[in-house]
């Protein structure tokens, strides 16, 4: 192989890695999310919880299939802030989705071919429940969100006892 080449299964299987994390991230966000909403909203949430279990699974077997051992997921993520009310969950959930578009957007950079569509599928799955949660959307989505902070995947940062994943 060469050392382009290489370095392109390299760079694809970081990206996965990070996608696999924010995925593992954003599950445990929206078991939080799902706590917090109105119920009005909760089917929309629990919608959202079983895609980004899907997700993680695709990612875990395409992580695998470049020959990876997946990153695992945390016990536990400190949230980016307070989630005490439906207001709070609505935010959060506003927030994981535009940090899984953020690493959906490397992803896209990273891959080619069936992995890139299957990754874009994702950023546009992102971004419009990130519009749909939050009722802003941005020009770029997954781009103009990490241009401030920087927490871990998927808007959570892992807890103390763990060590972050990108």
């Amino acid at each position: 192989m060469s050392d382009g080449t290489e370095q392109a299964g390299k760079a694809e299987l970081t990206a996965l890695q990070a996608a696999l994390a924010a995925e593992h991230a954003a599950v445990y966000g929206y078991g939080v999310v799902g706590g917090r909403i109105g119920e009005r909203r909760r089917a929309e949430a629990l919608a959202a919880y079983d895609a980004h279990r899907a997700r993680r699974d695709a990612l875990v077997r395409a992580v695998r299939d470049l020959g990876g051992a997946p990153v695992a997921a945390s016990a536990a993520y400190a949230l980016p802030f307070p989630v005490e009310d439906g207001a709070a969950a609505l935010r959060l959930a506003a927030r994981l989705e535009e940090r899984v578009a953020g690493v959906c957007s490397d992803l896209v950079r990273a891959t080619t071919g069936a992995r890139r569509a299957d990754a874009a599928g994702a950023l546009r799955e992102a971004a419009v429940r990130a519009v749909r949660w939050s009722g802003e959307s941005v020009a770029f989505p997954g781009l103009a969100e990490r241009s401030g902070e920087r927490t871990g995947a998927a808007g959570t940062a892992p807890s103390p006892s763990t060590s972050p994943t990108r």
